[in-house]
């Protein structure tokens, strides 16, 4: 009866571990990379990351299709609009944002990969454990599939690659992450954005790689 008993709680432990899917802190500020395969893309930016008001704000440098860009965006997803900032210029454009607000998190549909420890197990702090999760997502233009890491502890994001016949393979890398609105007032529009008229999309951006995460 108790080697019963024992092997029981063993069950229940062993599976207690496995890692679980799970939705990253709905509040995020910290930093990312952006780059695809073709090397139509690279990019690095600032981003506040709000899932419970559906509010992104993205500060970025890059390189897209061979030109240098700077961009300044804020993406509110309930309104449908998308701000392109210019502070030196004291400019703002308004632009429709036709895509769907999606939360940082492991799809339900997901498949566990491994779970892993970046850096080191040797010794406390030298690693941070991991898990990676794969499969596909039924987007408007057909499938696509992806690849996340998570951490185990807290579901922070530490990558995601993502794949569409149109954009091929795009890898995000995030890092220095903080869990919190370091400045909330990064997701509220500027005052000069107040009379900004809505502007038709003019063609592909870059904004539309971003979209996808």
């Amino acid at each position: 009866m108790r080697a019963l008993v024992l092997l029981a709680c063993l069950s229940v432990g062993c599976l207690a571990q496995r890692p679980q899917k799970c939705t990253s802190p709905p509040l995020l500020t910290g930093s990312l990379s952006v780059s695809t395969a073709s090397e139509k893309l690279t990019a690095f930016a600032k981003y506040s990351y709000d899932a419970l008001g559906q509010r992104i704000r993205l500060r970025q440098f890059g390189s897209y299709n061979n030109k240098t860009f700077h961009l300044d965006l804020l993406l509110l997803y309930r309104q449908g609009v998308m701000y392109k900032i210019n502070y030196r210029n004291q400019t703002c454009c308004k632009k429709p944002l036709d895509v769907a607000f999606h939360p940082l998190a492991i799809p339900q549909n997901a498949s566990l990969l491994g779970q892993v420890v970046l850096g080191s197990s040797s010794g406390p702090g030298q690693g941070v454990l991991v898990n990676s999760w794969a499969g596909e997502l039924q987007m408007r233009k057909g499938k696509a599939k992806y690849m996340s890491t998570v951490t185990e502890f807290g579901c922070v994001p530490v990558s995601t690659l993502f794949h569409t016949s149109r954009s091929g393979w795009v890898v995000t890398s995030f890092f220095n992450n903080v869990i919190g609105l370091l400045d909330p007032g990064q997701l509220i529009p500027p005052a000069f954005c107040k009379g900004a008229q809505l502007e038709a999309m003019d063609g592909e951006d870059p904004v539309n790689f971003y979209s996808l995460f």
